[in-house]
């Protein structure tokens, strides 16, 4: 979606697509669901922290790293091989999407370049910072055609003026064309995935949507599998609104689940479970 030159409310006319308000409606019902158990209102914090921990995991998987949830939670040491950076770098990105929320609406580019940072873990001169022309981009899993950097600086400057601006887009809408816009792109050389992935999160929670941040879309995202996050992904790339709604929808779908999976932990937490 190109963002360059766009009105005051860009996102807006998105919510009418076909099929769009349907998938917000959805989204919301289970939303509602998952706050509305009885769990959520004694045991919050531990339904968050699992929903972390799970939507990391999940992220990390549609990296390259899919690794099973309980090999996530024992281990403690992720400097290993590229699996294990890969996790590491997903679960510092989920604790650091908290600290962000009051930035993001103020200097989503700052938030961005901080998200890249802490996935990298690194100080090289490439890092925390948009690619330059002829920096390479690693980011295997993600076959889109690749735009120039000049272009990537212009459309993340039109992405960052509508976060600013608002609007009255549903925050599914906004969370997805941050999303695809940031996969799209690939802004960094790397982590790419991950950044877009947590920057979804962060406006799903900070649009009062998911305040608490338990219904990890990540683990949708893991759930309905690489291919199909492929081919929405190219239908978000088309620009078409047949496009654009199905990048929506599955988005939405992603939430979604997300909800059901934190509704799940809520049930076994009420059976003693866990």
């Amino acid at each position: 979606m190109s963002t360059t030159g766009a009105t005051a409310d860009p996102l807006a006319a998105l919510g009418s697509l076909p099929g769009v308000a349907d998938s917000v409606e959805s989204v919301r019902k289970a939303v509602d669901r998952v706050y509305g158990h009885r769990v959520m209102r004694r045991r919050s914090n531990e339904i968050t922290s699992e929903a972390a921990l799970r939507g990391a995991r999940g992220s990390a998987a549609l990296s390259g790293a899919d690794w099973a949830l309980e090999e996530v939670r024992r281990r403690s040491d992720f400097s290993g091989d590229d699996g294990a950076r890969t996790v590491g770098a997903a679960l510092r990105l989920t604790a650091e999407a908290g600290q962000l929320l009051s930035i993001w609406r103020q200097s989503p580019l700052r938030v961005l370049a901080r998200l890249h940072l802490v996935a990298a873990a690194d100080k090289a001169e490439h890092v925390g910072r948009p690619r330059r022309a002829g920096e390479p981009v690693d980011e295997p899993l993600v076959d889109l055609p690749l735009p120039g950097a000049d272009e990537t600086h212009g459309r993340l400057e039109g992405l960052a003026e509508i976060v600013i601006a608002g609007g009255s887009a549903p925050a599914l809408v906004t969370a997805a064309v941050v999303h695809g816009e940031l996969l799209a792109l690939r802004p960094f050389t790397s982590h790419n995935g991950l950044v877009a992935r947590t920057a979804e999160r962060i406006v799903l929670v900070g649009s009062g949507l998911d305040p608490k941040s338990v219904c990890p879309a990540e683990v949708g995202h893991a759930e309905l599998g690489q291919d199909a996050y492929q081919e929405a992904l190219r239908g978000y790339l088309s620009g078409t609104a047949e496009g654009m709604a199905a990048w929506i929808a599955h988005c939405g779908r992603a939430v979604a689940l997300g909800a059901r999976e934190s509704t799940a932990v809520c049930e076994a937490l009420q059976r003693g479970a866990a």
